[in-house]
């Protein structure tokens, strides 16, 4: 990860600001800090968050976009924050990420499947409607001729 510059370093936020910011709200930030996902300093009853907080939701966000769990989450974040090298922790984050995209493609694939059953179901249905709207354009044999249908129209 780059380095922060002291302006970042420096930097705090409120839990409004950070709620406005992402487009959330001050419970759900409350939430990823009762998950140990956050941890910000408190003056009296006020939290107050650094640079590193707002990086951390940033982050926790991209990673419910990309469907992972807050476990996983949180796994990244303490491989991130221990001594145990890079590779390690990136080894773990394209492990996750291969995960993510397996199942992804299942659920691509399972979608894939719907639609085409959906799709049999209404020609199928189309296909019914058209029959009992014109019956006799729907059999191979018709029932009736259609130059008849003058003379019985007539008869009627």
């Amino acid at each position: 990860m780059p380095r922060m510059t002291r302006t970042q370093q420096a930097a705090t936020y409120t839990i409004t600001d950070l709620a406005r910011e992402f487009n959330l709200t001050t419970r759900a930030i409350r939430f990823y800090e009762d998950q140990g996902l956050l941890n910000p300093r408190r003056d009296g009853r006020k939290r107050i968050y650094t640079y590193r907080d707002r990086t951390r939701l940033k982050l926790i966000l991209r990673g419910k976009r990309l469907g992972f769990s807050l476990s996983e989450t949180r796994e990244l974040f303490e491989l991130f924050d221990s001594t145990h090298g890079e590779e390690k922790q990136l080894c773990r984050f394209v492990k996750i990420l291969g995960e993510r995209r397996a199942i992804l493609r299942q659920q691509q694939r399972d979608i894939e499947a719907i639609l085409h059953e959906i799709d049999t179901a209404e020609t199928e249905c189309q296909k019914r409607l058209t029959e009992l709207e014109y019956p006799w354009e729907s059999r191979s044999k018709p029932l009736l001729d259609r130059r008849e249908l003058p003379k019985l129209e007539q008869q009627g």
